[in-house]
């Protein structure tokens, strides 16, 4: 009975975990990692949000083209091209995101511009 306690007592003296400095270097590298990633990953969605506010001019200067070459003449704003089915969806209205919302100002030709991101 006593050589198995002493071969137990033996065992454990011989069992090695990590030391607290180990673990502290272990857990500053997956900060660092992870500073690392929130920083690209912001970066990503800024692109998006230009990528977007590009589209929304595009499409808006595409639809008054294809408005004044039907008609004759310029729509009065950017609702006259959603009824005229120009476009699905207004990108001028409330509803959508400041930062990607263009804007349209009657005239000859209208002035189109955009938000924030643009």
């Amino acid at each position: 009975m006593r050589r198995t306690i002493d071969r137990l007592q033996v065992a454990r003296r011989e069992d090695r975990g990590f030391t607290l400095i180990e673990l502290l270097i272990v857990i500053i590298i997956l900060g660092v990692l992870a500073a690392i990633v929130v920083f690209s990953v912001r970066g990503i969605t800024d692109r998006g949000d230009k990528a977007a506010c590009k589209a929304n001019l595009s499409t808006l200067q595409t639809a008054s083209e294809a408005y004044y070459a039907k008609n004759n003449a310029y729509a009065a704003d950017a609702a006259a091209l959603v009824s005229g089915g120009f476009l699905q969806s207004d990108p001028t209205a409330a509803s959508v995101d400041a930062k990607i919302r263009a804007s349209y100002t009657t005239g000859t030709p209208p002035t189109i511009g955009g938000g924030s991101s643009c």
